[in-house]
């Protein structure tokens, strides 16, 4: 699952990892979630991605292991850290792509990515019911541009990911996401048996 804050990953992430049985993994995984409060405010943009970078390499190796068992849902993964890094530090998003290109093959390769895509009305009405609110999550809207080149930035990264999905959340409600989901996915299967 990828996209913006407040866009209704983690919850359809949780709804589909009860649905599929499979395991939940929100990136950063501990120890770099604990750490990264710190790091947005301590490091310049450099440092900061390269601590980003080790967070998703780690969370690659939880992927590894969570697949020996069964399906995992990943709430964010590569392209968050791609298009995060470069709205947060408005640099452009082909400097971060070549940061990562190196540790591409390294990475656990998503078979389908759901890019959720929400209007920002919709993204203020659900950061008013958000429990755990984060700066991030402020600065989705107090930063002037911060949401309007996230946005543009998810979409980017999305127009070049082969496993890229487009899932649009306006007026839509988890479990009704989650439906979506699962029958392409579902679909996706059938179509493969048949080939």
């Amino acid at each position: 699952m990828e996209g913006v804050s407040g866009a209704g990953k983690t919850t359809l992430a949780r709804i589909l990892a009860r649905r599929l049985d499979a395991t939940a993994i929100h990136t950063l995984t501990s120890p770099h979630s604990e750490w990264s409060g710190a790091v947005n405010q301590q490091l310049r943009p450099l440092p900061q991605f390269a601590f980003y970078l080790s967070g998703l390499l780690h969370v690659s190796d939880t992927v590894r292991q969570a697949l020996a068992v069964g399906p995992v849902i990943a709430d964010r993964y590569a392209s968050s850290v791609v298009a995060c890094h470069a709205a947060v530090n408005c640099v452009a998003l082909e400097q971060v792509r070549e940061l990562v290109k190196p540790f591409r093959s390294y990475l656990v390769t998503p078979d389908v990515t759901f890019y959720l895509n929400s209007s920002a009305k919709s993204l203020r009405e659900r950061m008013r019911t958000k429990t755990d609110v984060k700066q991030d999550d402020i600065d989705l809207f107090d930063v002037p541009g911060r949401l309007g080149r996230l946005q543009e930035n998810f979409m980017a990264v999305a127009g070049t990911d082969p496993s890229a999905v487009l899932l649009r959340t306006d007026g839509r409600g988890p479990d009704e996401l989650a439906d979506a989901v699962v029958k392409y996915l579902e679909d996706r299967r059938a179509s493969s048996d048949r080939h």
